[in-house]
């Protein structure tokens, strides 16, 4: 069987990692407040299962792309699998916060391997005249991740415990560990390129992102101007100036920075991480305002949350199609601004309003995100040459997910500054802690908003595009 004959069961083992991976980083959002009950733990901890996830994703995504042109995808992919369900395994029995934080983090290893192939497998095994369709079923199962997610988890937690979201990735991640050994077998390059991988840039990169996103998760307790920030913030900073230097001289680098001197990669990259730090910062609080002061069952909670993701599904083929006929400027610019208005009127929430109101201002973000996600992705993609649309694969994944965790962490460290929750579930939430509970949430609500106002000056400067440059193959 040649490659492009079997092309359907690499795309789809593609689709289940790519399910599983994405699935993973919105499901935990319905289960926080049940996590944080059971486990006697309280937001500024429990926030670190997610951002740990995504903090590790994000860290690592350029490393192993990297890796898997060096060592064939083959391997890099079936390690992915392995990692990611021993990852799934240690997290449903976790018995503190701790170990779930560390476990989750061994997840998030095995998830930023398979992201890190994901894209070239399906750029591998189809035809050049293919990949474009192919490439667009990938978003909508990244789509549909994030929109059973929120669904899943919420039914789950109404029948279950918490540890089955886990749980259930153990008997899938292996089956699909043995069928990627058996189904990737004879990928062009499977051998790899065997060149070096770039270890010093790669630890400086992972050194510099982890120093910048603990000093956001603790400044509420540290205080932006204290000792301890000040020194996380000078080793980020340091490393981000020897990961600057270092690129710039070795043969073998992670991610060639000329791409920065291109002026509308450098802003639609920009804007793809804030656009994701503003949603994030909803997703992220919006189960905890549904579950403690709204008083919703974790299934109604899912239910709620999977809005904003629909759209996902069913804007984001139009707003590509758009894009290729008016360009991406005007896309961007309008899809950050409704994801602004959304953060906007949520400040204005309460907890007696109805479903409907709520609905209706968690859904303007997810349209704003449909507009937005394929347009700005065309827009990188296209405005780089064929050799380098590898690494801009990569560095958009890196600041999509990069965009999340900045998200979480400075929503949870806004929230904190307000109120704690430790140890309390649903039902221990009581009326007396509204004002606080509500004081925190409008502010992460706020400044989300206007991280998202100045997203769209960010998204309307990058100028129009080039549009006959880069597109050949």
């Amino acid at each position: 069987m040649g490659l492009y004959d079997k092309k359907w069961r690499i795309f789809s083992l593609v689709g289940v990692s790519i399910f599983m991976s994405t699935l993973d980083s919105s499901i935990v959002n319905v289960a926080l407040p049940y996590i944080m009950e059971d486990l006697s733990s309280d937001v500024k901890t429990v926030q670190w299962v997610v951002v740990i996830y995504l903090l590790s994703v994000s860290s690592l995504l350029l490393t192993f792309g990297r890796l898997s042109d060096i060592q064939g995808r083959r391997m890099v992919y079936v390690t992915g699998f392995l990692v990611f369900t021993l990852g799934s395994l240690l997290c449903a029995n976790a018995m503190t916060s701790l170990f779930l934080v560390g476990a989750r983090a061994v997840q998030g290893v095995g998830a930023s391997m398979l992201m890190a192939c994901s894209p070239a497998l399906v750029v591998d095994a189809f035809a050049p005249q293919e990949r474009g369709r192919a490439l667009g079923m990938v978003g909508a199962v990244v789509a549909a991740g994030l929109t059973l997610g929120p669904l899943a988890g919420g039914m789950i937690l109404e029948y279950f415990s918490w540890r089955l979201i886990f749980y259930i990735n153990v008997p899938i991640g292996v089956l699909a560990m043995a069928a990627g050994v058996f189904v990737l077998r004879g990928l062009p390059g499977g051998s790899g390129s065997r060149e070096p991988l770039d270890k010093i840039g790669s630890l400086l990169l992972i050194v510099m992102l982890n120093s910048l996103i603990v000093t956001m998760v603790r400044s509420s307790d540290w205080g932006l101007i204290s000792v301890k920030s000040g020194l996380c913030l000078l080793i980020g900073g340091t490393c981000a100036l020897g990961f600057v230097f270092h690129e710039k001289r070795t043969p073998y680098p992670l991610f060639d920075l000329d791409l920065m001197k291109n002026r509308l990669f450098a802003m639609a990259l920009s804007a793809s991480a804030i656009l994701f730090a503003c949603l994030f910062v909803m997703v992220f609080m919006m189960p905890f305002f549904l579950t403690y002061p709204c008083g919703f069952s974790a299934s109604k909670t899912g239910t709620i949350m999977i809005v904003p993701f629909l759209f996902l599904l069913v804007i984001s083929p139009v707003s590509g199609m758009l894009a290729d006929r008016a360009g991406s400027r005007i896309l961007c610019t309008t899809g950050m601004v409704l994801m602004g208005l959304s953060l906007f009127f949520l400040v204005f929430s309460y907890p007696d309003m109805g479903v409907l109101s709520i609905v209706w201002r968690i859904a303007l973000a997810g349209i704003g995100t449909a507009l937005f996600v394929s347009p700005n992705n065309t827009a990188i993609m296209g405005s780089v040459p064929v050799h380098q649309r590898g690494i801009a694969s990569g560095a958009t994944a890196t600041a999509r997910n990069l965009g999340m965790v900045s998200g979480v962490a400075l929503a949870g460290a806004i929230f904190s500054s307000f109120v704690s929750l430790q140890g309390q579930g649903p039902e221990g939430y009581t009326p007396v802690m509204a004002p606080a509970f509500m004081a925190g949430f409008k502010h992460a609500m706020a400044f989300g908003s206007g991280l998202a106002f100045i997203g769209a000056a960010v998204a309307f400067f990058r100028g129009r595009e080039n549009r006959g440059t880069f597109v050949s193959a």
